[in-house]
């Protein structure tokens, strides 16, 4: 049987005049059934703050975990970063997150349904995340649909937030946060500004992001084999985007500008 699936050329070595935009979940770290138990790889972390000093600071991370989640896993990192999917960011290591409102009362009722749901679905996690909420269903499958139905039908009940579906994950999510805009917004800070915005993620998340790296005459990476995408290029798994960084790490660290 021929293989159909559209063909993308693996990524180029990023340029020192790049801006690297980096998902978390299925890109730098294997999905699991309790998104709380992953670790980040030693020398993964280790290549991706030298690609930080190298690219003078313009390495972000673009994530739908909470900006608390993403430091405890880079420590001692402490990178530019857009958590949940944007609706929590900071700008430059050192700063302050710029956190919208808490909007967690508005979603207590929707939180205490969701358990309910979930505590007759064994395998569906519940994942409350403050100001957004996700629903997981890597670990039974066929439980899938059940949950997407009753995230369709309470999405009503919660004015100004969109369902963004993920790879056995459904989530709520603020309708101004997404992962382009969150990139465009770091594009604007003044260790981003007028590089090339290259984007890696594997996720339908992380569509938003290949398209604004597109738009903004940068490239995209697509990990795994998922269509249709933006992603002008791609790497197979995880293990191809560490050996790719720790690739681009390896050219070294250029003086300052």
């Amino acid at each position: 049987m021929v293989d159909e699936t559209p063909s993308r050329p693996s990524p180029p070595a990023l340029g020192d005049d790049c801006a690297l935009f980096l998902d978390v979940d299925g890109t730098l770290v294997e999905f699991t059934a309790d998104p709380a138990a992953v670790h980040v790889l030693p020398e993964v972390r280790e290549a991706i703050g030298r690609l930080s000093r190298r690219l003078h600071g313009a390495v972000a991370l673009v994530s739908g975990r909470p900006l608390a989640q993403l430091d405890a896993l880079f420590a001692p990192l402490r990178l530019p970063a857009a958590g949940l999917h944007g609706h929590q960011f900071r700008h430059a290591a050192g700063a302050d997150p710029d956190i919208p409102e808490d909007t967690s009362a508005l979603l207590h009722e929707l939180h205490r349904q969701a358990l309910a749901m979930a505590a007759s679905r064994p395998g569906v996690l519940v994942e409350d995340k403050g100001v957004s909420l996700a629903l997981h269903w890597r670990a039974a499958p066929h439980f899938g649909p059940e949950v997407a139905a009753f995230a369709r039908e309470h999405l009503a009940r919660l004015p100004g937030y969109r369902l963004q579906p993920g790879d056995h994950v459904v989530e709520f999510v603020p309708c101004g946060s997404d992962k382009g805009r969150a990139l465009e917004r770091m594009m604007a800070q003044p260790a981003f500004r007028g590089r090339v915005p290259v984007f890696v993620g594997d996720d339908l998340t992380d569509e938003y992001g290949f398209a604004a790296a597109n738009r903004a005459g940068g490239w995209s990476v697509l990990v795994g084999q998922r269509e249709p995408s933006a992603a002008t290029h791609a790497l197979a798994r995880t293990a191809d985007v560490h050996a790719w960084l720790i690739a681009n790490a390896a050219k070294g660290e250029v003086g300052p500008r």
